[in-house]
């Protein structure tokens, strides 16, 4: 009975508002797609399902001719042969079931690896603006808890619909093939066995919900507190006792739900144990008056009582087989809304590779506004999908300028202007909105985004690095780079010194997001993956804006190192980058305002000379005016 009983609550505690649900058309062909690498698998597995659910009765009929034509005529040699062959049907049954099981995990596993693949390759094809709004937990549940749902629609549903099917109709028909009365006394205890079962199933799916609530509250909890910036933020801001009775008071919710669940699947149990427990006294009576009244005999009934015993599990099964496909296809349409979402930067099937160095940055009339939240993103994904959902309005508008091979152009201007939008454009993490930006003479829409990736190297504000070694983030550049040459960016980058000094030098973790090391020491790093890349063109974006005046000096350093004989546009911090530019353009309110050298600029008395001697006065001192 405990078998019958795990396969009952197991159907009859899933969630069975999911019958409710409104798939989009086209879902179910959709999946069947997915199962063609597999058909024939899949063949070979149903087969052996049907073949594994014809031996439920096997040893029942076998245990009624032991009975009947040899124990009770006292036949030795047809007990031994019998029992012989009882035997072999188990031993086959578990061969059966292993090689079941392993169609089972093929099919299974591939599954999910094709589905896993797909959407981690599809997810990373998404612009930036995609993962500033979606929950990095939403997209890891996607990969991992929805892809296993969606494939037991091939393992576990698909088998339990097959195999119950099977086992239910043997089973009911070679019950009524012995005592057609006795089938039709035991189907009449069914309801009893089914409304209870399935109230307490709605019951324990309740609960089990509740419980996932609390579980991933708590969780969401302690992966915000054990990162390096939320442990920093506790340690600088927390109360420990708070933060202490807070967590032990989202575990003690889970805790008295664990409690509770534990408390009613016993119930559930105990309940399906019993009524199944009267159903066989009433066939052990029924069926005993009607042995010692010669109308059956006790082998029958022994084999009536052994067939009752696997009934219930296939009925409980099948009861809910609408519940068990439909949340296994609700899960396939959860990861194919992922896979819908098109990424708002694609590459045309006949993309063209850009010309290598020199690098010539055009952009022609370039407009630009930021997309909207169902353009880039999914309110599935989302904490909070309500609110900013519309795109930003115009951000830019009418940019027009070149940068020359070899050439240094900087952006200044004020917070929100535009400034970092126009390098997000050169790098093609967005395409404009309208007009065109062009390397080398290519339009970056029709570039292929490898030669693009290729060309165009990105240090940003915050230098990101992977919870890795440092050699590990300094291959990640250039992955064939050897020892050698990494010592030699590192050289170029000012950073040499200090990795030599490290216990493991090159093999020394960086932590997480680089959080061992200093901020300018970061940067550093960043500039010397990125002279391990040599692109073509350098965007900067304010690399040195939040460093101290030593790091800011060593980084500097490094950045003329970087952007020798390169093509280069920065968003310039420092005054004697602005100086030493061969053009400067001056944004404001998304549009180029000014335009020209440092000199002519300051003669002119706009906008430029009002931000040079507002932010870069202090640095007069440096570089006389």
């Amino acid at each position: 009975m405990s078998m019958s009983g795990w396969t009952a609550m197991r159907s009859l505690t899933r969630d069975d508002s999911v019958k409710d649900t409104k798939l989009k058309p086209g879902t179910a062909r959709r999946v069947l797609r997915y199962a063609r690498p597999f058909r024939r698998e899949i063949v070979f597995f149903l087969a052996l399902v049907v073949v594994s659910a014809a031996l439920v009765v096997a040893t029942p009929l076998l245990l009624k001719d032991l009975v009947d034509h040899g124990i009770i005529p006292r036949d030795r040699g047809l007990v031994i042969r019998l029992a012989l062959l009882v035997a072999a049907l188990a031993v086959a049954d578990g061969a059966l079931t292993l090689v079941q099981r392993w169609y089972s995990a093929r099919i299974g596993e591939g599954l999910i690896y094709n589905l896993r693949t797909e959407v981690f390759a599809h997810v990373l094809r998404q612009p930036i603006a995609f993962f500033t709004r979606a929950q990095t937990g939403a997209l890891v549940t996607r990969l991992n808890s929805d892809v296993i749902g969606a494939q037991q629609a091939f393992t576990s549903v698909l088998s339990s619909v097959v195999s119950n099917a099977v086992s239910l109709v043997l089973i009911v028909g070679t019950m009524a093939t012995l005592s057609w009365q006795l089938t039709l006394a035991s189907l009449a205890l069914v309801p009893f066995f089914l409304l209870p079962a399935r109230w307490m199933g709605r019951r324990l799916a309740g609960l089990s919900h509740a419980q996932m609530g609390l579980n991933a509250d708590m969780g969401t909890r302690m992966t915000e507190r054990f990162n390096v910036a939320g442990a920093l933020l506790v340690k600088l801001f927390g109360d420990p006792a708070r933060e202490d009775e807070e967590y032990a008071a989202r575990a003690a919710g889970v805790r008295d739900m664990g409690v509770k669940i534990a408390l009613n699947r016993s119930v559930f149990f105990v309940a399906l144990t019993l009524v199944a427990s009267l159903a066989t006294a009433m066939v052990y009576g029924f069926g005993g008056l009607m042995a010692v009244g010669g109308s059956l005999t006790v082998g029958t009934l022994l084999a009536l009582t052994a067939l009752l015993a696997r009934l219930y599990g296939p009925l409980t099964a099948l009861s809910n087989v609408r519940v068990d496909i439909m949340t296994a296809l609700v899960s396939f349409e959860r990861v194919f809304e992922v896979l819908d979402l098109p990424p708002l930067v694609a590459e045309k099937p006949d993309a063209v590779d850009v010309p290598t160095r020199p690098v010539r940055v055009e952009l022609d009339s370039v407009g630009f506004a930021y997309p909207s939240a169902d353009e880039v993103s999914l309110a599935s994904l989302e904490s909070t999908a309500t609110g900013d959902r519309k795109g930003s309005g115009v951000v830019l508008r009418d940019i027009d300028f070149t940068v020359e091979p070899g050439q240094l152009v900087a952006l200044v201007g004020p917070s929100g202007a535009g400034k970092t939008t126009i390098t997000n454009l050169v790098a093609r993490l967005y395409d404009p909105t309208s007009g065109a930006v062009r390397l080398n003479g290519v339009d970056l829409r029709d570039a292929t985004l490898s030669s693009v990736h290729r060309l165009v190297g990105v240090v940003s504000q915050e230098a990101h690095l992977f919870h890795d070694t440092i050699r590990a983030n300094l291959a990640y550049a250039a992955p064939g780079a050897t020892e050698a040459q990494m010592w030699s960016a590192l050289e170029a980058a000012q950073v040499a010194p200090l990795v030599h000094a490290l216990p493991a030098g090159l093999d020394t973790v960086v932590g997480d997001r680089g959080h061992r090391l200093s901020g300018g020491e970061k940067q550093r790093l960043a500039l010397a993956r990125l002279l391990l890349k040599s692109p073509g063109l350098i965007v900067l974006d304010e690399a040195t804006a939040h460093l101290d005046s030593e790091s800011e000096a060593a980084v500097q350093r490094a950045l003329d190192t970087a952007l020798s004989e390169r093509s280069a546009l920065v968003i310039a911090h420092r005054l004697s980058t602005v100086r030493g530019a061969d053009l400067i353009l001056v944004v404001d309110d998304g549009r180029i305002v000014e335009r020209g050298t440092h000199a002519e600029l300051m003669a002119r008395g706009g906008l430029y000379r009002s931000l040079y001697e507002t932010q870069f006065a202090t640095q007069r001192s440096d570089v006389p005016a």
